[in-house]
């Protein structure tokens, strides 16, 4: 059953932060929501350690690649906090959008992680619950 969610992508151009608690739904509503995007994910470990080593990988892999995504998705980005200064560079010098995904904002702010200065606005994923789903008339079944 796809049930539909509230949370939107935004319109405008700047890139976004979807932060909220494990198991709520976050990469699932990117699959369904996203479209013409390069995704990394960070919990795969050889990439975790790829990029870990060489966060300029994004960087030079951006560059390399034949057409422009409309996003770049970062999945667990709280995991590699290095790679926010690699997003931040992108953003600014090579017009990159990005979907950045995390269960942890407080762990980038007690680590002094590069949040961006208001290029990515953070959005708050309810857990999956009815609060999260369009409200339908009494007696109507879910969508």
């Amino acid at each position: 059953m796809n049930i539909t969610r509230i949370l939107k992508l935004p319109d405008s151009q700047r890139s976004i932060f979807l932060w909220g608690p494990r198991k709520t739904g976050k990469s699932f509503w990117i699959k369904s929501q996203v479209n013409h995007s390069w995704t990394i994910n960070l919990l795969e470990s050889d990439t975790f350690l790829e990029f870990a080593a060489r966060p300029a990988l994004l960087r030079e892999r951006y560059a390399k690649l034949e057409a422009r995504p409309e996003w770049v998705v970062i999945d667990e980005v709280q995991k590699l906090p290095l790679l926010l200064d690699e997003v931040h560079w992108l953003i600014e010098n090579a017009d990159a959008r990005f979907l950045l995904t995390g269960s942890s904002a407080r762990k980038l702010r007690r680590g002094q992680a590069n949040l961006l200065g208001g290029r990515a606005p953070g959005n708050e994923t309810v857990l999956f619950s009815r609060i999260g789903v369009p409200p339908v008339g009494p007696g109507k079944p879910l969508p």
